[in-house]
């Protein structure tokens, strides 16, 4: 570490420490800062270390430490106030807030030392003329702290009706700790009007919009606002996450996890700050965070996970119930503290409330990867009457009401029953019905029960159902992948079926069920031997051959008209399978629609999914969003989570083409909810948050998207998802993080993409990629790297022969010249190949639109190349090198002119902004005449075109009117340096 030795070095020293990350590492630093200013034998450069030293310790964990240097800070004022100069003067009477805020926050201080503390403050401020505002603000502080409500009232009233001066706190903390108060007071809507301008980026400082975005999250879910409280949980989140010092917002991010069915996430952001259970630098804050750490242990102990892992504080391992009681005990003890030093009930009251909170929002969808917890199933109850054991009689109606009717839970109904019968004598009827549907819900392993049941309806005089039972075995084994043994086993029962009721010896739904079962298996057939005329005609003649016998005598039954309605778009299915993809389509609908009207929707889901997907490879978009939203609607509380996953999925796509980013990231959203239920978050879950991360994108909501972007990457993999979403994703994230100021994490993302890009056949993406990696590195303040991936781009664009990415990477590797030391000759040079780089493709081209955007493109570059040069001089330079500089800056700028100028009106604000540039370097160069001349030039060129009479808001309008305004300054500057 090196020594220091003089003021100079002592406050680069600090700055550099102040860009440190929160934490005790530049506490620790601040220390040895001091030590280092004590040696300078300069008193204002131990004032400026104290300083630097307090202000660490209050943006840390360890607040309680900045009490010793603001004393010691406070000595030195009033025994010397001379050796502080009018900012550490400021500073001085700045940081009692941060002081008396402070002792709040340590109990051991006494309340009479807070109350006589702010009574210093006023008295102090109050020499050196500053406004009450912050006294009554503090003032507030403290009566909200300790329950006493009509003073805080009164306290907060007057602190709005002092004036605002050098002393109150910045306009986005104001707001915060107004909208919280109102918050704290029930006032959920007023807060949240207060916090506006602070969570819209109006008002922004270190921990604003953090604390706000966290505190919006409880007001927000009490009002129903759900979209917009999931939005700042995200962006909120984000911004806290690196912050030490902000414990208890971070705390409010874990509650509003525990409030919002997103235990898992809970239970993750406590994963993350370990030292967050035992900091003690803090003790309010540590007492926010365990009230919520027992609020989420407590959560998932009620949902039957008590004895599941958790993170906890080090040294040993925790069960959610045994760290529910931990954190519960520390944060009683720790409100005990407070009341006890405040005379009042309040601290603990309050806590308590927090632990005892119910969920806000059953299960609130966030996008980002966190699978629920699972709670131990519940057994199943079957119906109890008041005798206490079961209705046997009532299971068993309840059972054959919903088999009868084709109602979903009718597999589960005879489950019941079965359970509740035991060991019951029942009559051959029941036990077959037992029997057939419990084959039902064992698939393949089903298929010596079909036979059971078979038997069974037999022996209770029912052979056509009996019949029926051995073609469903039938189905069962051809769904089980023996096709040829199915077709076989469904011949004799198909050919018995017949003939039995050509003799009146079955009925109408049995011998339907029977022929429905032979024409899905010869379906099944026809999809092995794709393409077979002979096997696509014998199941088409099987399907009509259903419709045949039962079309027109459907009646009331419901299991005759799902008979048709699923022959229909079996004919589709068969259709397809011949390549006839509109008639397939029309006759999935045609089935789904028969579904429908038979009462039957959610039997409709399967096909109106196939429909979309048909609608979707046909072109017809409104199709296929038709279909998927009836699906949605159609499938109810009945579709399974991965059905509705890839529904939803499937309609964001369809939305976000035609451009309404905002419903499709909801349904994306769904997606990712709905695929995350189903155990598919590494899978479906992960294209669902990739493709929501790019619908918030498109939104411009750039944290939430990049938290959602950074849950998919993980799970996506080249083998999977293919190499071009992983791609996508990092391009997007990269972006992301561009536009949050993340510049070195945008330019590894980037660099990453452009890394697997590389390997592609085609170049473009590994170009652009390797070019916007070049900016973000730029941007970060990595030149050498930043010029090494412009070289890369460019040499990618040259090989592409895309003229226009080549100059512009020429360009800005000019431009990181020139913050070289000496850099100006090579950027100079680089300049000078962008333009004849731009020169040789405009002769070349072949066609004029093409020569048109190359002609535009060599406009820009000599503009550049003039403004470049003119940066080039320090400011105050004065000289013939600078004359000579700003002489050549003129003729690049005033070639630029000329070319615009060649383009016609296309390029006319492009050539005036050249001209008004040239006029600038005239008059600097003490031309006034040809300045003049010019900023007459550009006004004559805008007669006429209406600037001064545009709307407000109007692009075209405003861009005029700012161009006529700088020629106006123009002429005035010229006029005031005579030739």
């Amino acid at each position: 570490m090196t020594e220091i030795t003089d003021f100079d070095a002592l406050r680069e020293a600090m700055a550099e420490n102040s860009g440190q990350p929160e934490g005790p590492a530049r506490n620790a630093r601040a220390e040895e800062l001091l030590a280092a200013a004590e040696k300078l034998n300069v008193p204002l450069a131990v004032i400026e270390a104290l300083g630097h030293q307090l202000k660490v310790y209050n943006y840390s964990s360890e607040k309680g430490k900045m009490f010793v240097p603001f004393a010691r800070l406070l000595r030195m004022w009033d025994e010397r106030p001379e050796d502080f100069d009018e900012y550490e003067t400021h500073s001085l009477h700045w940081v009692f807030k941060w002081v008396s805020a402070g002792m709040l926050d340590q109990p051991h201080v006494p309340l009479a030392s807070i109350e006589k503390w702010l009574g210093e403050m006023e008295h102090r401020y109050r020499l050196a003329g500053h406004s009450e505002r912050a006294v009554r603000s503090a003032e507030h502080s403290v009566a909200a702290h300790v329950g006493d409500v009509a003073r805080a009232e009164r306290a907060y009233a007057a602190w709005l009706a002092a004036d605002r001066d050098s002393m109150a706190d910045c306009h986005a903390c104001e707001l915060h700790g107004q909208g919280w108060w109102q918050a704290e007071q029930g006032r959920d809507a007023e807060a949240l009007e207060l916090w506006g301008p602070v969570l819209e980026g109006e008002y922004t400082c270190a921990h604003e919009p953090h604390t706000a975005l966290a505190s919006s999250l409880v007001p927000l879910l009490r009002l129903g606002r759900e979209e917009e409280a999931r939005a700042n949980h995200l962006r909120g989140f984000r911004l806290v996450r690196a912050m030490e010092s902000m414990r208890g917002a971070y705390a409010e991010h874990v509650e509003f996890c525990a409030l919002t069915g997103n235990e898992a996430r809970g239970l993750e952001l406590l994963a993350e700050r370990p030292a967050y259970f035992t900091d003690d630098g803090q003790p309010q804050s540590k007492l926010d965070f365990m009230s919520v750490v027992a609020l989420l242990m407590d959560r998932l102990t009620g949902l039957g996970l008590g004895d599941r892992q958790v993170p906890g504080p080090a040294g040993r391992e925790w069960t959610a119930r045994e760290l529910a009681g931990h954190a519960r005990e520390v944060a009683l003890a720790l409100a005990a503290r407070f009341d006890e030093r405040n005379g009042t009930a309040h601290v603990s009251e309050r806590a308590r409330a927090r632990m005892a909170r119910q969920p806000l929002v059953e299960r609130l969808p966030l996008g980002v990867r966190s699978v629920r917890p699972t709670p131990p199933p519940a057994p199943a109850a079957a119906a109890v009457p008041a005798t206490g054991q079961p209705d046997l009689p009532a299971l068993l109606a309840e059972a054959r009401r919903l088999s009868d009717t084709l109602r979903p839970g009718a597999v589960e109904a005879w489950a019941a029953a079965a359970a509740a019968a035991g060991g019951a004598e029942l009559d051959p009827r029941d036990r077959a019905e037992m029997a057939d549907h419990e084959a039902m819900s064992l698939g393949p392993e089903g298929i010596g029960l079909f036979e059971r049941a078979a038997g069974l309806y037999a022996e209770a005089g029912d052979p056509g159902e009996a019949l029926a039972a051995r073609a469903r075995g039938a189905y069962v084994r051809a769904l089980a992948g023996d096709v040829d043994g199915a077709v076989a086993a469904v011949t004799g029962p198909y050919d018995e079926v017949l003939a039995l009721y050509a003799a009146d010896g079955t009925g109408i739904r049995q011998t339907a069920s029977v022929v429905m079962s032979r024409a899905r298996i010869l379906t099944r057939r026809a999809h092995g031997v794709e393409g077979d005329p002979a096997a696509l005609a014998e199941a088409e003649a099987a399907v009509r051959e259903v419709l045949a016998l039962v079309e027109g005598r459907t009646g009331e039954d419901v299991r005759l008209a799902a008979r048709v309605a699923e022959a229909r778009a079996m004919l589709g299915e068969l259709a397809g399978l011949a390549g006839d993809l509109e008639r397939a389509a029309a006759l999935f609908a045609r089935g789904a629609a028969a579904f429908t009207a038979a009462g039957l929707p959610w039997f409709a889901v399967e096909y109106e999914a196939r429909l979309a997907s048909l609608a979707h490879h046909l072109g017809d978009m409104a199709e296929a969003e038709r279909a998927l939203r009836a699906a949605l609607e159609h499938g109810g509380a009945q579709l399974e989570a991965p059905g509705r996953a890839q529904l939803h999925l499937q309609l964001a796509e369809v939305v976000g083409g035609r451009g309404e980013a905002v419903e499709a990231a909801r349904h994306a959203l769904e997606a990712a909810h709905w695929a995350d239920e189903a155990g598919e978050s590494a899978t479906l879950g992960a294209w669902a948050r990739q493709q929501l991360g790019g619908f918030l994108l498109r939104q411009g909501r750039w944290a939430e998207a990049a938290e959602v972007l950074e849950s998919a990457l993980p799970d996506l993999t080249a083998e999977t998802h293919g190499d071009g979403a992983v791609v996508q994703t990092q391009w997007w994230l990269g972006d992301c993080l561009s536009e949050l100021g993340e510049h070195r994490a945008a330019a590894e993302r980037r660099l990453q993409a452009a890394e697997i890009a590389r390997h592609w056949p085609e170049q473009h993406d590994h170009a652009t990629l390797a070019h916007l990696a070049g900016e973000s590195l730029g941007q970060a303040g990595l030149a050498a790297e930043a010029d090494q991936a412009y070289a890369r781009a460019g040499g990618l664009w040259r090989e592409l022969g895309n003229t226009h990415g080549l100059i512009r990477s020429l360009r800005a590797r000019a431009w990181l010249a020139l913050r070289a030391e000496g850099g100006l000759g090579e950027a100079r040079g680089l300049m000078a190949d962008a333009v004849r780089e731009c020169e040789a493709a405009r002769e070349a081209a072949t066609d004029e639109e093409s020569r048109q955007q190359l002609v535009a493109e060599l406009g820009h570059t000599h503009r550049q190349f003039g403004d470049l040069l003119t940066r080039s001089a320090p400011e105050d330079a004065e000289g013939v090198p600078v004359r000579e500089v700003f002489e050549e800056a003129l003729a690049q700028v005033v070639r630029a002119a000329e070319v615009f100028a060649s383009l016609g009106d296309g390029a006319l604000h492009s050539r005036t902004g050249a001209e008004l540039t040239a006029g600038r370097l005239e008059a600097d160069l003490g031309r006034p005449a040809d300045a003049v001349a010019r900023a007459r030039a550009v006004l004559a060129a805008y007669e006429g075109h209406g600037g001064a009479e545009a709307a407000d808001g109007d692009g075209e309008g405003e861009l005029v009117r700012a161009r006529r305004a700088e020629a106006e300054q123009l002429l005035r500057l010229a006029a005031e340096r005579p030739d």
